[in-house]
């Protein structure tokens, strides 16, 4: 200003280039301050990473190899068998031819004859001469055939004729009584047809039982033959006795 008073003009250089490069890098710096600064903030809050470490295993060894085969046998060298030196019996028959056969003598057991003329043919060497005293036994008779009991009279078996029948008798007391009523009788025939033995099955009073014991005990039937054998049998008998008949 003073230059301008005094009217003198001053020299102005013409390098103003280092001026703009300062000013440059000034705002560089500056605006580079403005953006680190916030991050260190913000680095210094975010919190801090564990330090980890990590264990690697070693791996297993491998496994032995297996161990080698065992080496074949050396083949054992066969035995030599000796052959077996044939033996040769007395009583083998010869080889070489002989000359001439001779007979055979006859052989004797030594505590035994040759037997005994008319002996029993079959007999044992050695028996009694003249064979067994009173002779070969005779054979046992066969045994009777098993005794049969009683069959009872039904079904296919059929009571064989009555060649007798008595009636029983009804007594005059037993019939001014009005005694009456029916009497079953059970009666056991023999082998002959003859009435063995007779039982009450249902009685009607003493007087009549009597009456119809006597009068079965008297019948006489025909033999019942089975399978060719005559054989027992047992039936039944009943007798009604009543006042009209008797009147």
């Amino acid at each position: 200003m003073f230059d301008l008073i005094t009217g003198k003009a001053r020299h102005i250089p013409q390098h103003a280039t280092l001026p703009i490069v300062l000013s440059t890098t000034a705002q560089a710096l500056a605006l580079a301050a403005i953006i680190a600064i916030p991050m260190l903030f913000v680095a210094d809050q975010m919190p801090e990473m564990p330090t980890m470490m990590a264990f690697v295993a070693a791996p297993p060894p491998p496994p032995a190899p297996p161990p080698p085969p065992p080496a074949p046998a050396a083949a054992k060298p066969a035995a030599t068998q000796a052959r077996p030196i044939p033996t040769i019996s007395a009583f083998a028959a010869p080889v070489i031819e002989p000359p001439a056969i001779a007979a055979e003598a006859p052989s004797v057991e030594e505590g035994f004859d040759e037997g005994v003329p008319g002996g029993v043919e079959g007999g044992v060497p050695g028996g009694v001469v003249g064979g067994v005293l009173g002779g070969l036994p005779e054979p046992a008779p066969p045994p009777p055939p098993p005794t049969r009991g009683p069959v009872r009279i039904g079904g296919q078996i059929v009571a064989p004729a009555l060649i007798r029948r008595v009636e029983p008798f009804y007594p005059p007391l037993a019939a001014s009584a009005h005694l009456q009523g029916i009497v079953i009788l059970e009666a056991i025939v023999d082998r002959d047809g003859t009435v063995a033995e007779v039982k009450v099955l249902r009685s009607a009073g003493p007087l009549l039982d009597r009456e119809a014991l006597l009068a079965v005990r008297q019948w006489r039937y025909s033999p019942l033959v089975l399978n060719g054998i005559p054989t027992p049998f047992v039936l039944t008998v009943t007798f009604n006795f009543s006042v009209a008949q008797s009147s």
